[in-house]
């Protein structure tokens, strides 16, 4: 129930011999556990790690789910794309890629394999996860319901934007005061509402 969370789970794109794998895996792990530790603090990233592994266990105690410490890793990954999700990192050694982008694909295989694996996967999946659902559900829940709630807004502005009627509109080009707040308009002798730049052209016109 414990040695599993130091069996590396990890399969290269790369044909490397299996302790090279091991030693990125490690250092990849170390450098994800340092940056974690930095933005959280060494009590909080160990609770972290240890709500990981009691639902990864608790995954493969009551569920089956032959998880290893895979599901550990990508939860401790997540975390780590939450707090650094413009760095960049060398997919395969070769391809720079930001952190979130990984983590969002990551996050989308993830999510398919939940609708289409059994209740059985998706209830291992969910322990499995708890420690990252635990930590980041609520300000994830947040930041949805203000963007909501921002797109809605603007939204309404917009519409009462397009909605509202100018009060001055130049009768030649039909520039408003809501498309150059800077625009001045005069009322030329014949009743017309001209723009400053058009003024002249109605003086002629009359």
């Amino acid at each position: 129930l414990i040695t599993y969370i130091f069996i590396p789970q990890m399969a290269s794109m790369l044909p490397l011999p299996d302790w090279v794998n091991v030693a990125f895996y490690v250092l990849f792990l170390w450098w994800m556990g340092n940056g974690l530790e930095s933005a959280w603090g060494a009590f909080k990233l160990t609770i972290f790690y240890l709500l990981g592994m009691i639902g990864t266990t608790v995954a493969a105690f009551f569920f089956g789910a032959a998880f290893s410490n895979f599901m550990l890793t990508t939860s401790l990954f997540f975390a780590f794309a939450q707090f650094y999700p413009d760095l960049v990192i060398y997919f395969a050694y070769i391809l720079p890629l930001k952190v979130k982008w990984i983590a969002w694909f990551s996050a989308a295989i993830l999510l398919m394999q939940v609708i289409v694996g059994s209740m059985q996967f998706r209830a291992a999946a969910i322990c499995a996860m708890a420690n990252y659902l635990i930590f980041f559900g609520p300000s994830i829940i947040r930041d949805a319901r203000h963007r909501r709630d921002v797109t809605e807004r603007r939204r309404r502005f917009e519409v009462r934007e397009a909605d509202a009627e100018a009060l001055h509109r130049c009768a030649i080009c039909g520039a408003t005061e809501m498309t150059d707040p800077n625009l001045e308009f005069r009322v030329a002798r014949n009743g017309e509402e001209y723009c400053v730049p058009h003024l002249g052209q109605a003086k002629a016109a009359t």
